[in-house]
């Protein structure tokens, strides 16, 4: 009986385990799903020169435009944010917040671009289908 005693308090310490760690990462889940996405799902080989040909300005304008609605959408508590130690007022709090998540995007680019995760990024390019076939 000790045997069997002994295996259950193995499998409810795992399972205390497993609940502790999905209420450690359950808070960090948009973020790592951010990272996923611009690190795993968008091609930068394809998105950089665009973004070189003036497409940067799209991302400007749109993180602009995402710090103008946020701010006046969501406010905080107290209307400042502790970030650093320091209190911000509510627009640049959400500047530094939106700047962040461009910065984590561009970073997973260049991760992407340095190869160093070409085993889980294969982008293949389509193939134009021919005319003459159909």
């Amino acid at each position: 009986m000790e045997v069997l005693q002994s295996i259950w308090n193995v499998v409810v310490a795992v399972a205390n385990l497993l609940v502790e760690l999905v209420q450690f990462i359950a808070p960090w889940t948009p973020l790592l799903a951010w990272i996923a996405f611009w690190l795993l799902a968008v091609n930068w080989k394809v998105l950089y020169p665009i973004l070189m040909k003036g497409g940067m300005i799209g991302v400007i304008l749109t993180g602009l435009m995402a710090i103008l609605v946020w701010s006046v959408i969501a406010e905080p508590d107290g209307g400042v944010h502790r970030l650093y130690g320091l209190a911000v007022s509510n627009t640049t709090g959400k500047t530094i917040y939106v700047t962040s998540l461009i910065v984590i995007a561009f970073m997973c680019g260049s991760v992407q671009l340095s190869g160093a995760c070409d085993r889980f990024c294969r982008f293949e390019e389509p193939q134009p289908e021919d005319a003459r076939s159909h």
